[in-house]
């Protein structure tokens, strides 16, 4: 009796192989960086804020303001400072981690003195981070939090400045996702076009 012969499963699994490295590893990735550049240009180069031509930031990462003259954005955890974006993340701390109410008291008693003891109550993003730590945005009413400390330190009308932040809230997507929101980013350049500040005042 004649042994049936079976072929190598090498070959075809080497084929398929090179097929998937070509259509995953190569035309795809090509096809969809040149969609994203042809389309969306702004976001597929990382969604950067330029000031009089030079890069200062990106829409989608914070910044770490803390000049009684600026918006100031969210506390963050990423890393050894803030707004670290090779190290985005949380604290991981419980809301019954004493470590957690401990930052967000003095987080709070650091805005308090930046308002001259103001006991309004504070927005409770100026006193968490972010599940990524590098959160861009404030509430408005974040915002309105801080109008009075910024306009004294500018020399400006309170209401310009809240019109400036109304002029920069951003709109839930599409209207229908997520929360209003402001760019500290933007804001703070928006707000250095209207009202320049000394170059020795702080950031």
């Amino acid at each position: 009796m004649k042994a049936s012969s079976s072929k190598s499963p090498l070959r075809p699994a080497l084929t398929l192989f090179i097929l998937l490295g070509v259509v995953l590893g190569g035309i795809y990735p090509a096809l969809v960086t040149g969609l994203a550049q042809a389309f969306f240009p702004h976001q597929a180069n990382g969604s950067i804020i330029e000031s009089r031509g030079v890069a200062v930031g990106s829409e989608l990462i914070g910044q770490n303001f803390t000049g009684p003259a600026y918006f100031w954005g969210r506390p963050s955890a990423s890393g050894t400072f803030p707004n670290n974006g090779m190290a985005s993340g949380g604290s991981n701390l419980g809301p019954t981690n004493p470590a957690l109410k401990q930052a967000a008291d003095d987080r709070a008693k650091t805005l308090i003195e930046a308002s001259d003891g103001s006991q309004r109550p504070i927005p409770i993003d100026l006193l968490t981070a972010s599940a990524s730590g590098l959160d861009p945005h404030i509430s408005p009413a974040a915002a309105d939090y801080q109008l009075t400390r910024v306009a004294q330190a500018r020399g400006i009308d309170v209401q310009r400045l809240r019109a400036l932040v109304q002029r920069h809230t951003e709109a839930p997507q599409w209207g229908l996702f997520g929360e209003p929101r402001v760019n500290v980013l933007k804001l703070n350049l928006a707000l250095d076009e209207a009202a320049p500040l000394n170059p020795a005042a702080a950031r």
